[in-house]
């Protein structure tokens, strides 16, 4: 009798553990839907904020091109206004150099006016181009002062 009882009483005590610890599966359904849908949400805002990142970054690139372009161009002004007093065979040589960069300079501006960022790979290639670009100008400009120091 007492092994009937024990063997009755650990069958009960099985099946009240089984009972409570399954959940139903539409339940199992819902929360799965929950946890998807606060997984989109996180994406959306993660997109969100990379965009609004990458509109900054475009911004703060712009304004310091936009100034190095008009550093150019005093510079370039500032040639100009010194080789006005070379000799005449020298001065034809310096103006057509000034005009070759003066080209160059409104070139990288209208470059950055005309840029349209579509993708975040597009901005990260353009930017990359466009400085090496910047620098090359700036260097070309520094090597012209460099030939006139004498």
């Amino acid at each position: 009798m007492k092994k009937t009882i024990f063997i009755l009483a650990i069958s009960i005590l099985m099946a009240g553990t089984l009972l409570t610890s399954c959940h139903s599966s539409s339940k199992n359904v819902e929360d799965a839907k929950d946890k998807v849908q606060d997984a989109k949400d996180k994406v959306a805002n993660a997109n969100q904020e990379l965009d609004q990142a990458i509109t900054d970054s475009i911004q703060q690139f712009r304004e310091e091109s936009e100034g190095k372009i008009t550093a150019h161009e005093k510079s370039i002004a500032d040639f100009k206004a010194r080789v006005a007093n070379e000799k005449k065979e020298d001065k034809a040589n310096y103006e057509k150099k000034l005009a070759v960069l003066e080209e160059k300079n409104t070139d990288m501006k209208k470059r950055l006016d005309d840029f349209k960022a579509e993708s975040r790979e597009n901005w990260e290639k353009f930017k990359t181009e466009y400085s090496k670009d910047m620098d090359d100008l700036g260097k070309s400009l520094k090597n012209f002062t460099y030939k006139n120091a004498r």
